[in-house]
C-alpha cells in the first residue's frame, strides 16, 4: 500500500516539474514578444493548464494501456520510470534545452518495463495496427515514434505557411500597426497554447498513476481497503475498452501541474524565445496557433505528442518564413541532439533504477 501512494507522489512531482520544465513551451513566445510581462504570462499559462488537463482523458488511456505489457509493471517499475523521466528533465532544464517530458516519461516507461522483464524486448508493445484507420494504430511505433517525427514537421511546414500568408496580407500594414494589433491577438493564442498544453501533457501522469491503481487492484493489494479509501480501487476496463481516467485523478494531475507552471521556467524561455529567433506579437501568433491546432489533432487522436517539439518546430517555421538566417542554427542542431537523446537517455536512467531495485531485492 505504501508502495501505491509513493507511486502517486513520485508521479505529482514528475507533473509538478513537467510544470516548470514545459511552461517555457506555452509562453516562451508571449514573454519574448513583450506581449506579457513573464508573471502575467505564468499565470495565464497555470490557468490554462488547469483547464486543459480537466479536458479528455485519450491521451491518458494510451499511456496506461497502449505503449507496455502491463504485466510486468508494479509499483516499483512506475517508480522506475518516473526516477527516469524526472532526471532527464532536470538535466535538460539545467542546461537551458526544452526536451520533451512525453517522451521521457514513455522512454521511462519503457526502459523500466524492460529491466523488469530481464531483457526481453517483447515487452514493450511496438506495434498494434488499426483494421479502421492506420493514424488508431496503437504501440509505441504508432503512439511515440511516428508522432515524434511527423508532429515537428506538422509544426513546422504550418508554421512556415501560415507565417508566409500572414506576411502576404499584411503587406500593407504599418509595423506599429501590426504589433499593436498582434499584441491583441497573441493573448488568445497563447491562452488557448497553455490549454491544449495541459490537455496533452497533464494526460501522461494520469495515465500513469491510473496504470498503478489498476495494477494494485489486479493483484489484491486494495482487497482489505477500508471504505473510505475505495475510490482508489480501479477495475479491470471490458476487452477492447479503454482504462477509465477518475475525477480525482484528473483534479490532482492538473494542479500538480499548474502548480508547477506557476513556479515557471526562465531557462527554456531564454532558449526559445531569445536565442533561437528573434520574435515580434505576429510571429507569436503564428506559432502559438500553429502548436495549438496541432496538438489538439494529437489529442483528439490519444497521440501523447511533444509539446517541446511542436512549438520548436513552429517557431523554426515561422523564423524561416521571415529568412533562413534568422534561426540560430547552432542552437537548433543543439534542440535537436536533446529530442533524439531523450528516449533512450531516460530509459537507460529507469532501466538503472529497476536493475537496482532488483538487485536490493525490492522486487522479484
Amino acid at each position: 500500500m505504501t508502495l501505491i501512494f509513493t507511486v502517486i507522489v513520485v508521479a505529482l512531482i514528475f507533473e509538478y516539474i513537467n510544470g516548470f520544465h514545459d511552461t517555457a513551451n506555452s509562453i516562451a513566445t508571449v514573454v519574448s514578444t513583450k506581449v506579457l510581462t513573464p508573471r502575467q504570462a505564468v499565470v495565464m499559462a497555470a490557468v490554462t493548464n488547469l483547464a486543459g488537463a480537466m479536458w479528455g482523458t485519450a491521451v491518458a488511456q494510451t499511456i496506461a494501456s497502449g505503449l507496455v505489457d502491463a504485466t510486468f509493471v508494479n509499483s516499483q517499475v512506475l517508480i522506475g520510470a518516473l526516477f527516469g523521466a524526472i532526471a532527464w528533465n532536470l538535466i535538460t532544464w539545467w542546461f537551458g534545452m526544452p526536451s520533451s517530458s512525453s517522451h521521457a516519461l514513455v522512454g521511462g516507461l519503457c526502459g523500466g518495463a524492460l529491466a523488469a522483464a530481464h531483457n526481453h524486448w517483447d515487452v514493450v508493445i511496438w506495434s498494434i495496427p488499426s483494421h479502421q484507420h492506420w493514424w488508431m494504430g496503437k504501440g509505441v511505433l504508432w503512439k511515440v515514434v511516428a508522432p515524434m517525427i511527423t508532429s515537428p514537421i506538422c509544426g513546422l511546414i504550418i508554421g512556415f505557411l501560415v507565417m508566409g500568408l500572414l506576411y502576404f496580407l499584411l503587406r500593407n500594414w504599418r509595423p506599429q500597426t501590426v504589433n499593436r494589433a498582434f499584441g491583441k491577438m497573441q493573448l488568445f493564442s497563447s491562452a488557448s497554447m497553455g490549454f491544449m498544453h495541459g490537455t496533452n501533457d497533464a494526460q501522461k501522469t494520469m495515465g500513469i498513476i491510473a496504470l498503478a491503481l489498476l495494477t494494485a487492484t489486479q493483484t489484491g493489494v486494495f482487497a482489505h481497503l477500508p471504505g473510505w479509501l475505495g475510490f482508489l480501487r480501479t477495475p479491470t476496463p471490458p476487452a477492447g475498452a479503454p482504462l477509465t481516467i477518475a475525477l480525482w485523478i484528473k483534479v490532482v494531475c492538473a494542479l500538480a501541474m499548474a502548480s508547477g507552471t506557476a513556479a515557471g521556467g526562465w531557462r527554456i524561455i531564454k532558449t526559445l524565445g531569445h536565442r533561437m529567433v528573434r520574435l515580434q506579437p505576429v510571429h507569436g501568433f503564428a506559432a502559438e496557433t500553429t502548436s495549438a491546432t496541432v496538438i489538439l489533432v494529437a489529442t483528439s487522436l490519444g497521440i501523447p505528442v511533444s509539446t517541446t517539439h511542436i512549438v520548436s518546430a513552429a517557431i523554426m517555421g515561422v523564423g524561416a518564413a521571415k529568412r533562413l538566417d534568422a534561426i540560430k542554427w547552432t542552437v537548433v542542431e543543439q534542440m535537436v541532439w536533446a529530442w533524439i537523446l531523450t528516449i533512450p537517455a531516460a530509459g537507460l536512467f529507469a532501466y538503472g533504477a529497476v536493475r537496482a531495485m532488483i538487485a536490493a531485492g525490492w522486487i522479484h
